[in-house]
């Protein structure tokens, strides 16, 4: 059976050569999820069995006498879920992250399976969390933002719609991401995602201090090492004005 569905992978969504459709679907934990079939009334007479995980353990099952039969699982984790309806489809209630795996169908006089879902299922993501980790520097804003416990999730920070920086994690863990600025100068979000769901948190001036408008003070809001040049500049500037004044005044009284 294993050997088979290596085969049946790699007919992906296709009536490959091992003669199983096979089909991806990602859901989220706490769905109600069909697993859709239409079996034929030869498919019916014989019986169909639906089996889960790489064991191909049995969880319902359509007798030739249209009987359904439903199995709990390993460690009751199917008990009060599963329903199957007319067509032979499978209905999963409820779904949780241990339900993610494969699930077969077949024949009752043929092992191998006509049809393969791929099933995965997704937890609702919290909102990330940011915080300032600058240890109080006046010069930038250093900013850490943070998930706890979560997997099969990429967590991002954004300036407007460019993405800044990213990483990724499969398995469960805590997972951060930082971010150094000098001050807010446009709109910062922290994203974490999986395929299907995400959740935003938009960095603020309680954070990190807005960066000054410089149409209302412009001296003021210069750096340093800017004012000390235009000072400079300017003093330069008043020095030249006067020596071209003492300098008339001087042709003036000579031409007297």
């Amino acid at each position: 059976m294993f050997a088979v569905i290596l085969l049946c992978l790699f007919s992906w969504s296709l009536q490959g050569v091992c003669g199983s459709v096979f089909v991806s679907e990602s859901v989220m934990e706490g769905d109600s999820v069909l697993l859709s079939v239409n079996i034929t009334e030869a498919q019916r007479r014989d019986g169909i069995m639906w089996t889960y995980g790489p064991n191909s353990i049995p969880i319902s099952k359509l007798k030739a006498d249209n009987k359904y039969i439903y199995y709990n699982g390993p460690d009751g984790m199917f008990r009060d879920r599963l329903k199957l309806n007319e067509t032979g489809s499978l209905i999963i209630t409820d779904i949780r992250i241990k339900h993610s795996g494969l699930y077969y169908i077949s024949t009752t006089s043929q092992e191998k399976p006509f049809k393969i879902f791929n099933i995965t299922v997704y937890t609702l993501l919290p909102v990330p969390v940011i915080s300032n980790s600058s240890s109080n520097s006046v010069l930038y804003c250093s900013m850490l933002c943070s998930v706890m416990n979560v997997a099969h999730v990429s967590l991002s920070w954004y300036k407007g719609k460019s993405l800044l920086s990213s990483i990724s994690v499969s398995e469960h863990s805590n997972i951060n991401i930082s971010l150094h600025l000098k001050c807010l100068d446009d709109s910062y979000t922290c994203v974490i995602n999986n395929p299907i769901t995400n959740q935003t948190q938009h960095l603020n001036t309680d954070v990190c201090h807005k960066c000054p408008d410089f149409s209302e003070n412009f001296i003021c809001k210069c750096g340093f090492t800017e004012a000390v040049i235009r000072l400079v500049l300017s003093a330069l500037v008043g020095v030249a004005a006067v020596a071209v004044v003492v300098y008339d005044f001087r042709s003036r009284r000579d031409e007297q």
